[in-house]
């Protein structure tokens, strides 16, 4: 079978999954990359004369090029994906990548938002306009959630409940998160105010929009955490909407939630995913728990 058939039908198959276009996009570039690869440098344009030691030269070059060992190995992950698929498909018997080895990737532990450094940012917004009262309200929800910018971008007004949010996740897969009372207070300001901004006047359903009620964008969220982080003088940290994610899931295992409970609200598809965020947990906040759930502690009370 021509690979190129192959990779063709592989990619109808992910959009049939619900694979956000960034994905898609990155998908389609990848297997572009290793078409080429292997008819320009292997000869190869059937799926089934590609080996394990072509694609093991393939992985290869990319580290070569200078490409740092997580991209390299997200890029073989696409890749292994793909020929795995065609196992399922039974076009192969065994996928060529199986006895690929990945680069090992240093596991570094992400220097995270402080509990002052967020609510400084919340802070930093008023209530005084659309956009601040926006913007307030935004990363109160992802500091109080832990959803993805993707997710939050996506959040219409039918999904923001009394209690709940719906929330349409990564591979089109719907979850809840919960609406604590502090969010709340804020939400019904924000609200309001999105009300008295528009004053209806809006075509999109969107929950958080422009200054001119279209939908948000990604890089227009991104901008504002920036700004927001600038305004309140953080330097040495990486300031992104997933940094947010990232201090709602250590702050919940500070505060003893389960790895499985909060791998449901994270919306992790493997619990392994979740289990990462343990790394980030410091010394200190370890011996906490560790006194909290002491057997001898906990005998007299």
């Amino acid at each position: 079978m021509l690979l190129e058939d192959v990779i063709d039908e592989y990619l109808y198959h992910c959009r049939a999954k619900g694979y956000t276009n960034k994905t898609m996009i990155n998908k389609r570039q990848e297997l572009k990359q290793m078409k080429v690869f292997l008819k320009e440098k292997r000869g190869i344009t059937e799926l089934e004369s590609a080996t394990v030691h072509d694609l093991k030269a393939y992985v290869r070059g990319k580290q070569k090029s200078g490409l740092k060992p997580q991209s390299v190995t997200s890029m073989a992950k696409m890749v292994k994906a793909f020929f795995n698929w065609c196992v399922k498909e039974e076009y192969l018997i065994e996928s060529p990548m199986t006895k690929v080895e990945l680069p090992r990737v240093p596991k570094l532990v992400l220097n995270g938002f402080t509990t002052e450094e967020v609510t400084a940012m919340i802070n930093s917004f008023t209530y005084e306009d659309y956009i601040s009262t926006r913007n307030k309200a935004m990363i109160a929800m992802m500091v109080d959630t832990g959803i993805r910018s993707i997710e939050l971008l996506g959040i219409t007004m039918d999904h923001v409940g009394e209690l709940k949010i719906l929330v349409n996740g990564k591979g089109n897969k719907e979850r809840i998160v919960f609406i604590s009372p502090a969010l709340k207070k804020i939400l019904i300001k924000y609200e309001r105010i999105r009300k008295e901004h528009f004053r209806n006047k809006v075509t999109s359903n969107h929950y958080f929009l422009s200054y001119k009620g279209a939908k948000l964008s990604h890089v227009g969220l991104w901008n504002m955490v920036r700004d927001a982080g600038r305004k309140i003088g953080i330097e040495g940290k990486r300031v992104s909407p997933h940094t947010f994610r990232h201090y709602f899931a250590t702050e919940s295992l500070k505060a003893g939630i389960d790895v499985y409970s909060l791998s449901r609200l994270l919306g992790h598809s493997e619990i392994g995913t979740t289990e990462r965020y343990l790394r980030s947990l410091t010394y200190e906040a370890l011996s906490d728990k560790a006194n909290v759930t002491s057997p001898l502690m906990n005998m007299n009370k």
